[in-house]
């Protein structure tokens, strides 16, 4: 095996959105040639921050042509969530916000749960052989993860997350990966796994590319607490199912600050900051202009024009949204067909590592 993986020292952060941009530029003249992993563990609904985040990037790169597998990551939700009951129906809604943000399935984009695609789960058996202890118990985002959900007793598929995901990006040879900064150590374990595979069993005709990250532009969103990441579980998001009445009420417990004039000084005035944000990627207008046009008239009025501008963005998606919803057996088809076409790209896929590892009969 190849030296241990150190994640304090695996590429810095710089060069990656470098390459990032890179990417970036490429794919608007060969979409083709990339193939996009990305996804969401059924925990519950979506909410602004996963759409200003995550959603709309996934439309974007899906217009421009680029072929798109979104994951719906069921069974990862074991490793800390003892919601099970609730998986089949968050599946769902998952899909009706995946649909109504504007994501269109098809050949190219491919919505599947992992469940439901057995043969991309038996790479987790050679996977796991390519990597060490040491290496999934030091990983900083296994180990945010396990402090975030306030686990006290730490299941083996907390530590072995990493390499599921490595199964997910590699059974379809997805060669790009949407990330936060946070998430790079994950997909550099799969860099490793994906060369470390390549090396011992197929040095001749590597079967796994090493993809790459696509980081986000947008910044991180935080809630309407002004303090932390937003989450559902926290109490401090505003979901796209919710109403235009509730978002409302959401928005006017948001925290601010007691000063009345309004200016967007991310370090000093993180609340009042971040609902600046959030109206800019609502109107495309600078934070700093949506603060000058507010001026003295203080977080009232912030929160006034917060409400108005979400409300008017996101109206057309929970208009498609309702209508989804009343259409369950269109979403479950959606899953079904989703399911069929991902296991045929593993069927594929499982062979040649059989073929390469000299397991065929």
């Amino acid at each position: 095996m190849s030296k241990e993986l150190n994640y304090e020292n695996s590429g810095s952060y710089q060069t990656a959105v470098e390459r990032s941009k890179k990417i970036e530029e490429d794919i608007k003249i060969n979409p083709k040639k990339y193939r996009v992993l990305t996804g969401d563990r059924p925990t519950g609904r979506l909410h602004i921050g996963h759409y200003f985040g995550s959603l709309q990037n996934r439309v974007r790169l899906a217009k421009m042509g680029v072929p798109t597998m979104i994951l719906i990551a069921d069974y990862q939700v074991l490793t800390d969530h003892d919601a099970f009951q609730e998986i089949s129906q968050n599946t769902k809604q998952l899909v009706i916000d995946y649909l109504a943000a504007g994501i269109i399935p098809g050949k190219d984009v491919i919505i599947y749960p992992h469940s439901y695609v057995p043969e991309c789960n038996q790479l987790m058996l050679p996977f796991l052989t390519l990597v060490s202890n040491a290496e999934l118990s030091r990983n900083p985002t296994v180990k945010e993860e396990i402090q975030s959900a306030g686990l006290k007793n730490v299941n083996a598929g907390m530590y072995t997350y990493p390499v599921h995901q490595a199964c997910d990006i590699l059974f379809c040879k997805g060669n790009l990966v949407p990330v936060g900064k946070d998430q790079l150590p994950h997909l550099e374990l799969t860099r490793t796994i994906a060369r470390r595979f390549n090396e011992k069993f197929a040095p001749k005709n590597p079967v796994f590319p090493e993809p790459q990250a696509l980081l986000s532009k947008t910044p991180t969103i935080l809630g309407l607490d002004g303090n932390q990441k937003m989450s559902k579980s926290r109490g401090n998001a505003v979901m796209l199912s919710a109403t235009e009445d509730e978002t409302a009420a959401l928005i006017k417990k948001a925290k601010t600050d007691a000063d009345r004039t309004i200016t967007y000084d991310p370090e000093k005035r993180p609340e009042v900051a971040n609902l600046l944000m959030l109206i800019s990627l609502c109107t495309g207008e600078s934070p700093e202009a949506v603060a000058a046009s507010i001026g003295n008239g203080g977080g009232g009025m912030l929160k006034q024009k917060l409400t108005a501008a979400l409300n008017e963005k996101l109206r057309p998606l929970r208009t498609e949204r309702k209508k989804l919803e009343a259409d369950p057996a269109y979403i479950r088809q959606v899953l079904l067909d989703g399911a069929a076409q991902a296991r045929e790209i593993a069927v594929k896929t499982l062979a040649e590592v059989r073929h390469v590892m000299n397991m065929e009969i």
